[in-house]
C-alpha cells in the first residue's frame, strides 16, 4: 500500500496545463497557486498585490504575475491575453478573488457604496474572469473554469447581506455559465468553503487562528486550511472531474446541512 499512495503523490494532475489563479498572491488563491504549480501547471498569478505576487512567482516552477484588478474588465482581459500570448493557450480559470467589507449585520447599517463594492469584487470579477476566459476557451473547445464561493452561497445568516447576496450569485452564474459553455467543452464549477483561517477571515471576525479554529464547525477534531480548499479546486479544474460541470463542490464538514441548534445525534466531545 505505502507504494501505491508513493506512486499516488508524484503524479502531476495538471501537468503542462495553463492556469490563471485571479488573488492568488495570498490566502486560499496562494495555497491554490502553489498545488497547481506542484503539480505541474503554469501558474498565471493575477492580483493587486504587486511585491506579494512577484515574491510568490519565484517559489513557482513555472509562473509569471499580471497586475489585475478584476472588477477592471481592461486588466481581465490583458490578463487572460498574456496567459495566451506567454504559454499559447488557457486551460483553466480559477476565479478565486474577493473581499469580505465591511462587518455589518444590520442591513439599516449597510450603505449603497459599500454593498456594491463587495458585489463588484466577488460576483462581477468572476463574471468577468468567466467571460474573458470563455473568449479563448470556446474557439478550443476546451477548458475548466473554476469559481470560489463560500458556504453563504448556500445559506444566510453567516456573514453581511453583501458578501451572502455575493456568493449566492457566484454560485447561480456557475451553474448558468456551465449551461452555455457545456456546448463547447468547457466546464464550469465552484468551490465553497467554510471560514478558513486565512488574513481576509481572522480581519473580518477579528479572530486568531485559534478563535477561527473555535467557530462552530460539525466535523469535530479536524481544521480546515487553505491547502484543503486548493485540493478541492485542483479535482475540479483537473480531467479527473472531466464529467463535472454546474457543480458547488461544499467542502464545509457539513455545515451547511446540519442544524445546530437541533440534532437527534449526540454531540460527543
Amino acid at each position: 500500500m505505502a507504494s501505491v499512495n508513493s506512486a499516488a503523490a508524484t503524479i502531476r494532475r495538471l501537468e503542462g496545463k495553463v492556469a490563471i489563479i485571479t488573488g492568488a498572491a495570498s490566502g486560499i488563491g496562494e495555497a491554490i497557486a502553489r498545488l497547481f504549480s506542484q503539480h505541474g501547471a503554469h501558474v498565471v498569478i493575477a492580483d493587486i498585490q504587486d511585491d506579494v505576487g512577484l515574491s510568490l512567482c519565484n517559489d513557482l516552477e513555472s509562473a509569471i504575475y499580471v497586475h489585475c484588478d478584476v472588477t477592471n474588465e481592461e486588466d481581465v482581459q490583458n490578463c487572460v491575453n498574456m496567459a495566451v500570448s506567454k504559454y499559447g493557450k488557457l486551460d483553466i480559470m480559477l476565479n478565486n478573488a474577493g473581499i469580505t467589507g465591511a462587518n455589518k449585520a444590520s442591513i439599516l447599517d449597510n450603505t449603497k457604496s459599500e454593498f456594491e463594492a463587495v458585489i463588484n469584487v466577488n460576483l462581477v470579477g468572476v463574471f468577468l474572469g468567466t467571460k474573458h476566459a470563455a473568449r479563448v476557451m470556446i474557439p478550443a473547445r476546451r477548458g475548466s473554469i473554476v469559481n470560489t464561493a463560500s458556504v453563504c452561497g448556500s445559506i444566510g445568516g453567516v456573514a453581511s447581506h453583501a458578501y451572502t447576496a455575493s456568493k449566492h450569485g457566484v454560485v447561480g452564474l456557475t451553474r448558468n455559465s456551465a449551461v452555455e459553455l457545456g456546448a463547447f467543452g468547457v466546464r464550469v464549477n465552484c468551490v465553497s468553503p467554510y471560514v478558513v483561517a486565512t488574513p481576509l477571515a481572522k480581519n473580518f471576525f477579528k479572530l486568531d487562528d485559534k478563535g477561527v479554529h473555535g467557530i462552530y464547525a460539525n466535523l469535530k477534531d479536524a481544521v480546515l486550511e487553505p491547502n484543503d480548499v486548493a485540493q478541492a479546486a485542483l479535482y475540479l479544474a483537473s480531467d479527473e472531474s472531466k464529467y463535472v460541470s454546474g457543480h458547488n463542490l461544499v467542502v464545509d464538514g457539513a455545515f451547511t446541512v446540519v442544524n445546530s441548534g437541533f440534532c437527534v445525534f449526540g454531540q460527543s466531545s
